[in-house]
């Protein structure tokens, strides 16, 4: 087992119609997404124990934080999602990690960032363990970090579409048990709608757990009935048919129309910093924006663009120049990918 580098890949995801419908408090839900680069990246190497100290060492790179940690006492106060996905998959006691954990999107991006990480290093912890484990079961591990160990407000959605990766309908039947379709296209509309797509960070992270908490109430305790939910379902729905039939301008007004509920939702889950990129993208002609996640006073902002590549890039370069900052994508036709260095 010691001198092994393992190695773990997860990619986010965008444009996801139906989103709050994969919670507790919804019952059934669905969701269409997309996985999409960037990914973020594990690598884990081992090494022989060496006296009584810890035996991991943790690099949270985007942090630029380094520190030890003892496996058979972990506290959650540095960053309670890495520790708490240790603390499940446990480190054998043959052998000392260091685990270095990396991604190209901003932190807080609703991209389902936190989501691939913990897919990421619940895979390459069970590879080290030499575990099997599904996309299923490591979506499933994946959610109970922040359900049980953290006692978090989270839906279902991020840790299938990273799992999975591809372009995906999520059907939830009832939480937290759901079923996933990959959607399969041509690779003419695959590209297509790589073409398209963009992915603007308003340049501040997600941090609107209050306002979500609002929402939760205001929905009350019949909130599987409540008819923004139930738009948000067949929204999904809709996307998924839209793309089957390579219907760009269609896809556009469910990505739209989506954002529109959210509003309805609560007001803050589509801030000001979002008007503003809506408003700008509407004088390029784009057919469609979508608030990632759920929304709230940061993260991200998927646009479907009209396909002239030109007026993208002007775009582009406008909210650039506004103080968004774009980030670079491709669709990710798979997901969670655990190899071995030889």
């Amino acid at each position: 087992m010691n001198g092994r580098i393992i190695n773990a890949v997860a990619p986010t995801r965008v444009c996801d119609l139906g989103g709050w419908t994969d919670t507790w408090f919804a019952g059934h839900g669905a969701v269409f997404s997309i996985a999409i680069y960037p990914y973020v990246e594990v690598q884990i190497r081992t090494s022989s124990p060496v006296g009584a100290g810890p035996r991991v060492q943790l690099f949270v790179e985007n942090y630029g934080e380094t520190y030890a940690l003892d496996p058979e006492n972990i506290t959650y106060d540095k960053h309670p999602l890495i520790e708490a996905a240790i603390d499940l998959m446990k480190v054998p006691t043959t052998c000392s990690l260091a685990i270095n954990i990396y991604s190209e999107a901003p932190p807080g991006a609703s991209m389902g960032t936190s989501a691939a990480v913990s897919v990421a290093l619940v895979g390459a912890l069970a590879r080290l363990s030499g575990q099997h484990r599904t996309p299923h079961e490591i979506a499933q591990l994946a959610h109970s970090i922040e359900t049980e160990k953290l006692g978090m407000q989270c839906g279902i959605q991020d840790q299938l579409a990273s799992a999975y990766g591809g372009i995906n309908f999520i059907q939830m039947p009832a939480f937290p048990h759901a079923s996933v379709s990959a959607i399969q296209i041509p690779n003419n509309t695959w590209w297509e709608l790589e073409h398209r797509l963009a992915v603007v960070y308003i340049g501040s992270p997600h941090r609107s757990s209050e306002t979500h908490q609002k929402v939760i109430a205001d929905l009350g305790p019949d909130a599987c009935h409540d008819p923004r939910l139930e738009r948000l379902r067949e929204l999904a729905t809709a996307g998924k048919d839209a793309l089957y039939a390579g219907d760009f301008a269609a896809l556009g007004a469910y990505m739209t129309a989506n954002t529109e509920v959210q509003r309805k939702l609560h007001p803050a889950l589509v801030c000001r910093a979002f008007e503003n990129i809506i408003d700008i993208a509407s004088g390029f002609g784009v057919l469609g924006c979508k608030v990632n996640g759920a929304g709230g006073d940061g993260g991200s902002l998927t646009i479907l663009t009209d396909g002239d590549a030109a007026q993208k890039r002007r775009l582009l370069q406008t909210l650039t120049e506004k103080g968004f900052k774009p980030i670079p994508l491709y669709l990710s036709r798979q997901g969670l990918r655990v190899w071995e260095t030889p």
